[in-house]
């Protein structure tokens, strides 16, 4: 079929004004495109989002509810430059058989931040703990509290000193033990922020430090890498404070030594690629966890939750009914 010179040229036109269209919707937000995408895996996993006050906090979350029922509650908990987003890829996996609560942090993505405020392994975990009480699991269910990095200290904080609030946990690459030696954690402990981001190069070397598999890696298109690495130069004062208190402070291994207090059914998850939280901080975990469960995902790195979210969505649904008579 061929087109006649009139419909060619409506066609022509109305393309032309959908590029016009997209290119003021860029220059507007050039950040519009990833913005979208996330909605998209947010749709996609079914959650919506939400806001609540807790702990002097507002903080926003985003929210599913279960299929059926009294299905039990599972709580994802986001690492350091992290946010709800990243669990995304797993809630898509999770859909409907459980009720998802995925916040951020206060101090993070679009949660509140208070100047002065301590953001630390201690201050976060007494807040998720409050969180928690207000939001956590509807009666006769379990609460299912999972961390990820920076996350997982915090959840294993929770977890030890709130222990009527958590029914089992899970730690997926979790910071809070002395692991093994590695370039990221010599840099931290120099005071460095090896996630830094403050040009191009920068913003690469982020995103090849915390991924391995290479399609899990985002694409941040021109103009929106431009905004990206300003918004993060903008954030470097926030983070360097954070990382001082996880890192270097008194109470970065607090999570490792409240972990012998954690007695719920319990899983450990890493990346033998991670190169931010070594593999060997799952053993360290492990010592003090006898009853966790250990699994450890091979061709991926920091990001298991992105890189992997089928074998972690089955690792989580093994803990839930380990033990559960189901």
């Amino acid at each position: 079929m061929r087109l006649s010179p009139r419909t060619l040229k409506t066609v022509a036109l109305l393309a032309a004004v959908f590029i016009g269209v997209l290119a003021i919707w860029l220059w507007r937000d050039p950040l519009a495109l990833v913005h979208a995408e996330f909605t998209r895996q947010r749709w996609s996993a079914g959650l919506s989002l939400r806001q609540v006050q807790v702990a002097g906090h507002r903080w926003t979350y985003a929210l599913s509810e279960p299929d059926q029922p009294g299905a039990p509650t599972v709580v994802m908990i986001h690492g350091f430059t992290g946010s709800k987003e990243n669990w995304y890829p797993l809630a898509s996996q999770l859909r409907g058989r459980y009720r998802l609560v995925i916040p951020d942090l206060p101090g993070w993505g679009e949660s509140q931040r208070i100047a002065g405020q301590d953001y630390g392994f201690v201050a976060q975990s007494e807040r998720l703990a409050a969180f928690l009480d207000q939001l956590g699991k509807q009666q006769g269910t379990d609460l299912v509290l999972l961390g990820h990095s920076m996350g997982g200290g915090i959840v294993a904080l929770t977890t030890a000193r709130h222990p009527r609030s958590v029914d089992r946990v899970g730690l997926f690459d979790a910071a809070g033990v002395r692991f093994k030696d590695n370039q990221f954690g010599i840099d931290v402990l120099d005071g460095k922020n090896p996630f830094g981001v403050h040009d191009q190069a920068s913003l690469q070397r982020y995103i090849d430090t915390v991924f391995h598999v290479e399609k899990a890696k985002p694409w941040i298109p021109w103009p929106a890498s431009r905004q990206l690495i300003a918004w993060r130069m903008r954030e470097a004062a926030f983070e360097q404070g954070v990382l001082d208190r996880i890192g270097r402070s008194d109470e970065r291994f607090l999570p490792g030594e409240a972990a012998a207090e954690i007695h719920q059914p319990a899983l450990l998850l890493w990346c033998r690629q991670d190169v931010v939280i070594d593999a060997s901080a799952m053993d360290l975990y492990g010592a003090r966890m006898p009853q966790a469960t250990r699994v450890l995902l091979d061709d991926c790195g920091h990001m298991s939750i992105v890189e992997k979210p089928a074998e972690v969505a089955a690792a989580v649904e093994y803990l839930i009914k380990k033990g559960a008579g189901k």
